[in-house]
């Protein structure tokens, strides 16, 4: 059986599975046959961003592990870095998520970092589909600078940066603002904003989170979402 950890989207890309084994290994030594995996993460993640700064909430557990392994899945539903808003919305759909879910899920890049790979095509051969004939990084040259100085035209394709550079250890509104600002690191985060969609821009979306991040609303409802997430 064959780990969704080796598939594409996930190879070279998540870390910390160490970690993660060891705790699996002293849950088993007190209490064999008693905690799943997927519980640990659960509550792993829950307890990561509290200690980033961001909110706890009441994790799901009691659930058991797969029988199967996701590898297909994970080579199939996990969106490419590039993806347009109409593959990001398609995609959630499939999961029973709308554009809101989408948006407030989105938010979860206020930690964590992308390869070079993950974003070349957005400092050196932007494409009109991804960004709808605009170009965000051409208002903000030192962001690009920044950027292109992590990563060449060739070569350091492992190389990381900061999903978000303002704040990038910290579980923030941050990242809402730089996509706003055209300051996005993925072409998938840019696009949230450079669509009408059904009458309703993305930005409206946005703008609505940042305000109730700020007045702590968003913190809970993200809370809400990542049990959600952990039934899908």
């Amino acid at each position: 059986m064959t780990s969704e950890k080796l598939a594409g989207p996930n190879l070279n890309s998540l870390c910390g599975f160490e970690v993660i084994d060891k705790i699996k290994y002293l849950v088993k030594e007190e209490c064999p046959i008693t905690v799943s995996c997927v519980d640990i993460l659960a509550m792993a993640a829950r307890d990561v961003v509290e200690l980033r700064g961001g909110p706890r909430w009441d994790a799901l557990l009691g659930r058991k592990d797969a029988l199967e392994s996701s590898f297909s899945g994970a080579n199939i539903l996990i969106p490419a870095p590039n993806s347009s808003l109409e593959v990001l919305i398609d995609n959630f759909k499939q999961q029973g998520l709308d554009i809101e879910d989408l948006v407030t899920l989105s938010g979860s890049h206020t930690i964590g970092r992308a390869r070079c790979l993950s974003f070349r095509q957005r400092i050196y051969n932007a494409k009109e589909e991804y960004h709808y004939g605009y170009d965000h990084y051409k208002r903000y040259t030192s962001f690009r600078r920044i950027l292109r100085s992590i990563c060449p035209v060739e070569g350091r394709d492992t190389k990381f940066a900061p999903l978000d550079f303002q704040t990038p250890k910290r579980f923030h509104n941050h990242y809402f603002i730089n996509i706003l600002e055209g300051k996005g690191l993925l072409g998938s985060d840019n696009v949230l904003i450079s669509h009408d969609l059904d009458g309703k821009t993305t930005e409206q979306w946005m703008v609505g989170l940042i305000v109730e991040f700020c007045l702590y609303v968003w913190f809970p409802q993200h809370g809400r979402y990542s049990s959600l997430l952990c039934n899908i």
